[in-house]
């Protein structure tokens, strides 16, 4: 797998550093930061990102707006995105999913199944 640079959307320092500690499994793969879905965006114009992991429940704009406006967006609506979540509802999955969604992995997450998850998200992502 070629290296990609993953987008990290969590209000949580602590959340955003156990993703960003499970990501380094991933060879080659680059994390970048962003605090709230406001953050996301203006990282998203500045870096080249090549998938989105985001939280719902954040202050300033939560995650599924944050997917929403990804998805309406042409120049980033193609990127991969999975929400993770304490919210396993099933109404909030789908709600997320309908929204665009490639994967929605409910709190608390293991490192191993994060990582299967972001693999085949990107293997059905890049077979399209």
């Amino acid at each position: 797998m070629e290296p990609i640079t993953v987008l990290v959307v969590d209000d949580s320092p602590t959340m955003r550093q156990f993703i960003c500690f499970s990501l380094k499994r991933l060879k080659g793969c680059k994390i970048v930061e962003a605090v709230d879905g406001v953050d996301a965006l203006k990282k998203l114009q500045a870096s080249k990102i090549d998938m989105i992991l985001v939280d719902i429940n954040m202050p300033v704009m939560d995650g599924l707006k944050l997917v929403s406006l990804v998805r309406q967006d042409p120049k980033i609506k193609h990127l991969p995105v999975i929400i993770i979540t304490t919210d396993g509802a099933e109404e909030d999955r789908n709600r997320g999913l309908a929204l665009g969604a490639n994967a929605y992995v409910v709190k608390p997450i293991q490192a191993s199944h994060l990582i299967k998850t972001i693999n085949e998200v990107l293997s059905n992502h890049n077979s399209k």
